[in-house]
């Protein structure tokens, strides 16, 4: 791209995230410091953290990227990713704060008892967390790549060790600072140039984003295909291109429909009506499940309930985060709908996640102004990247720390630390063609499928049991995570198996919560002794109690 002003904007948001690290690095001391930043941190802090962490590359580039690819099929990502907050202030947050939990597999224990049930628990969190870091440090390698031209590795690996250096130096404790400004810089990166694309729109005689005849190139493009298509030309020509094949097209020339993607303005503006069996319905309500209930079993954003001082300010805390996210989400929409426009050529590459950081220079050119906005997004996308991947691997790293190395201290969490920002990073590096959002939705259906059903039976039910609990996650999660295995390693799927293995949370969360209540119906005996004590500490509000 040649635009001088990206690298400065990142290296800019990379050194203020390392200072601001070694700000809270001198208040991090104890153990406590590391995993639950000593339970101090006020609901608008940790409400601002929380934002910062949650608005993943998913939130940042994958939504836009994805509406500008299929349309409004794809809205209830966002508004699923906005409502699981209210589901988790509805159901959890209040409870799982006056359980006086460090982690998961903590409340695991505390509320069942069983030291099994907090290895598998373990397990899953582990699991999660790399599932959900993968695509971050992808994103950052995409990025990078895109708006600087460095190698796909480098962003990738900048990403981990600055995070990696952070968490494992400053704990809970700095990134909650880290990420609290993380919230509003990328809320500024998005919304500044989101004005200035408006009025660009505006003077452009607003343009429709479906004319009837499709989208048209507004200048002559030539595109560089990066994922393997089947390209339809208006003349009914099909033609096979794969990575690294190169086509021009002239101005005004119309965009081919793209195998795979809502070309047409019918396709792109209703519903899905994948197959004539209601398919596209099923996944619908599936991505619905995942995104509604999965966020209150993510174990990063659990993990920061426990740094409140109390049960309300647990409450305050998801009402605000509702607000912020909220917000947040209506500007990648924005740039979605604006891609269809301004950067067509995106469908036919395949680089449609690209979208949010490569729309304000095709849209407003590559004078001063466009060049200065690209970079305030691309430092806002690193930032998504940063703050994100601060949070999963603090939650990674506290439980590696106290069940996998069996150290409660803070030389046991740096050292967690360091394994935990590891694996994902190698992962990253030979994974670079995933779907962003298709696997952090991927995520949303695990989480929803084992820790959902075992929060809300676990803080709602006296009579879950240890068995019922371990059953329902292993058979519940399990089938999820046998649906991440096939969709992100297993051959191309088409029809139901496909629907069924790249949406599975409609089937998969049902299942859980069925297993995990029969179970512990068919092992009633093993309901802890303390069960009524355990529900009256989770259910009292701590004013009650002095």
């Amino acid at each position: 791209m040649g635009n001088g002003y990206v690298v400065p904007a990142i290296v800019a948001v990379t050194l203020v995230t390392v200072g601001i690290g070694f700000y809270g690095l001198r208040l991090a001391r104890t153990t406590s410091d590391f995993l639950v930043a000593s339970r101090t941190v006020s609901p608008t802090w940790n409400a601002a953290a929380i934002g910062g962490e949650y608005l993943s590359a998913a939130s940042f580039l994958g939504i836009a990227g994805l509406i500008l690819k299929y349309g409004v099929d794809v809205l209830w990502y966002p508004v699923g990713f906005a409502a699981g907050y209210l589901a988790l202030l509805l159901f959890v947050a209040a409870p799982l704060r006056r359980s006086g939990a460090f982690t998961l597999p903590d409340f695991c224990e505390l509320r069942l008892g069983s030291r099994r049930l907090r290895t598998l628990a373990t397990v899953f969190v582990i699991f999660i967390g790399w599932l959900y870091l993968v695509p971050q440090l992808q994103g950052a390698g995409l990025t990078l790549a895109t708006v600087a031209g460095s190698p796909y590795p480098v962003g990738a690996l900048l990403v981990a060790v600055v995070v990696t250096t952070n968490v494992a130096f400053g704990g809970m404790r700095a990134i909650t600072f880290v990420q609290a400004f993380q919230y509003w810089l990328k809320l500024t990166a998005l919304a500044v140039p989101a004005i200035f694309l408006a009025l660009q729109w505006q003077a452009d005689a607003r343009p429709a984003v479906t004319p009837p005849d499709g989208p048209a190139f507004r200048t002559a493009t030539t595109v560089v295909v990066e994922h393997r298509a089947a390209l339809t030309f208006p003349d009914g020509t099909i033609r096979e291109v794969r990575p690294g094949d190169e086509l021009s097209f002239a101005a005004g020339d119309p965009v081919p429909e793209v195998s795979g993607a809502a070309t047409g303005a019918a396709d792109w503006l209703l519903p899905s009506a994948a197959g004539d069996d209601d398919r596209g319905l099923f996944a619908t309500y599936s991505l619905i499940l995942a995104t509604f209930l999965g966020t209150m079993g993510l174990p990063h954003v659990l993990v920061r309930f426990y740094t409140n001082p109390d049960g309300a300010s647990a409450r305050r805390t998801t009402l605000v985060v509702l607000a912020m996210v909220g917000v947040f989400y209506l500007l990648p929409t924005l740039y979605g709908v604006l891609g269809r426009i301004y950067t067509p050529q995106l469908l036919v590459s395949g680089q449609t996640d690209a979208v949010v950081v490569l729309l304000p220079e095709a849209a407003l050119g590559s004078g001063v102004t466009g060049r200065l906005l690209a970079a305030l997004v691309a430092a806002g996308a690193f930032a998504a990247f940063l703050s994100t991947s601060s949070g999963l691997l603090t939650s990674v790293a506290g439980v590696i720390s106290t069940d996998v190395l069996g150290r409660g201290s803070v030389r046991g969490f740096r050292l967690a630390t360091v394994i935990a920002g590891g694996v994902p990073a190698v992962l990253a590096l030979n994974v670079s063609g995933l779907d962003v959002s298709q696997v952090v939705g991927l995520a949303f259906a695990v989480a929803a499928s084992s820790f959902c059903p075992l929060l809300v039976l676990g803080i709602w039910w006296r009579g879950l049991t240890d068995l019922g609990a371990a059953a329902g996650v292993l058979v519940g999660g399990g089938a999820a995570i046998g649906a991440v295995l096939v969709t992100v390693l297993g051959p191309p799927l088409t029809g139901w198996p496909a629907t069924l293995t790249t949406q599975p949370a409609a089937w998969t969360v049902p299942l859980a919560f069925t297993v995990m209540i029969a179970v512990s119906m068919a092992t009633r005996r093993r309901t802890p002794v303390d069960v009524g004590a355990t529900m009256l500490r989770l259910h009292t509000p701590e004013s009650l109690r002095s």
